[in-house]
């Protein structure tokens, strides 16, 4: 039987700052009911001082290598999926891999937006299906509320910071990813892009005072573009590993907003009692969306050994993909994957 690309830890991390939709009144010209109607958002984390995408992002992987059982030299490669990287280079991964001292792992950032995770799990399923690489660590980490302009409410609502990580093994048994899909569109770039953040708007006091650092969406044009991706990336999946919607337990979607998620499993003829959300706590956390999503659901029980899990992802690019998989049995780690305050003891911004 050829080895099968496994899920063996998983951990999160988040930041202790929560900003409510009643935090957000006294910011821009929105409301709590405005907000909540629209996007099914409460409330999201945001990042203070001192927290960055890295150290995100080294929290979460610290808790997945210990859930996976390992040590860091085991690791042999480590992939971050972010758009908000520490640096224009190098690569967060590259931080990352210093500071678990993953003294034997390559290490390289992927730049996929919300479909990040998704397209680094395509490519930690690659390696490993190589022979090449036996151990994959991969993180979605974000500061997507250091690139939102805080004035502009058609944004500065939706999103939020956060990580995910996983730990993914070569192993045996019937379990383990089934399929993974990728897709592109480019020519809506400019739909939802960061204009000032490259060569061609290069950092200026006329860019900043444009505000070109900022991320610019086409609201509207982005959300048909997202019921569209969500069934077709959906469907193109389950193609792939030959199954059926009725074989899925499990559906986690990107989480950017409630009512792409409710009209998506309407026209997918999905139940919804199997559709995992926890965009009302987080927001969108863009690559760290579904890594956050797939944490709390295997730690609240929504997953089990054996259920057969979809996780689907649209964003940038534009971009979509999905990945299909049997959850295999679960480990036993030093700790377990729980990476946020209580959220009693979580201060409000």
């Amino acid at each position: 039987m050829p080895l099968k690309t496994q899920i063996a830890g998983w951990g999160m991390s988040l930041p202790a700052t929560i900003r409510t939709n009643k935090d957000l009144e006294n910011l821009v010209d929105t409301s709590e009911e405005w907000i909540r109607t629209r996007t099914g958002i409460r409330e999201r984390r945001i990042a203070g001082e001192g927290e960055t995408t890295f150290t995100l992002a080294l929290e979460a992987a610290r808790r997945a290598v210990d859930r996976a059982g390992i040590t860091p030299d085991e690791i042999d490669m480590i992939i971050v999926a972010t758009i908000t990287p520490d640096y224009g280079f190098p690569a967060v991964a590259n931080l990352v891999q210093d500071a678990l001292g993953a003294a034997n792992a390559g290490a390289f950032d992927v730049n996929a937006a919300c479909t990040g995770f998704i397209c680094g799990l395509a490519i930690a399923h690659g390696l490993i299906q190589s022979q090449q690489y036996r151990t994959v660590l991969l993180i979605g980490a974000e500061t997507m509320s250091r690139i939102v302009d805080w004035t502009d409410r058609s944004t500065c609502v939706l999103f939020g910071d956060g990580a995910g990580a996983v730990v993914l093994k070569a192993g045996d048994g019937p379990h383990g990813v089934m399929s993974t899909l990728l897709r592109s569109d480019g020519a809506g770039a400019e739909l939802l892009y960061q204009p000032g953040a490259g060569g061609r708007s290069p950092e200026s006091t006329e860019a900043i005072e444009q505000g070109l650092q900022f991320l610019r969406m086409d609201g509207r044009e982005v959300y048909k573009f997202a019921i569209r991706t969500m069934t077709g990336a959906t469907n193109g999946t389950l193609a792939r590993a030959g199954l059926e919607m009725d074989d899925i337990d499990v559906f986690i979607p990107h989480q950017a907003n409630i009512r792409i998620i409710d009209a998506s499993a309407e026209q997918l003829g999905l139940d919804r009692s199997k559709v995992f959300t926890n965009v009302e706590r987080y927001g969108n956390t863009s690559a760290a969306s579904i890594p956050i999503a797939l944490c709390e659901a295997v730690e609240d029980g929504w997953i089990k050994p054996g259920d057969k899990v979809l996780m689907v992802a649209f964003g940038a690019g534009l971009s979509w993909g999905g990945t299909a998989m049997a959850w295999s049995a679960q480990p036993v780690g030093s700790e377990p994957a729980g990476a946020v305050p209580a959220r009693a003891e979580a201060s409000r911004s």
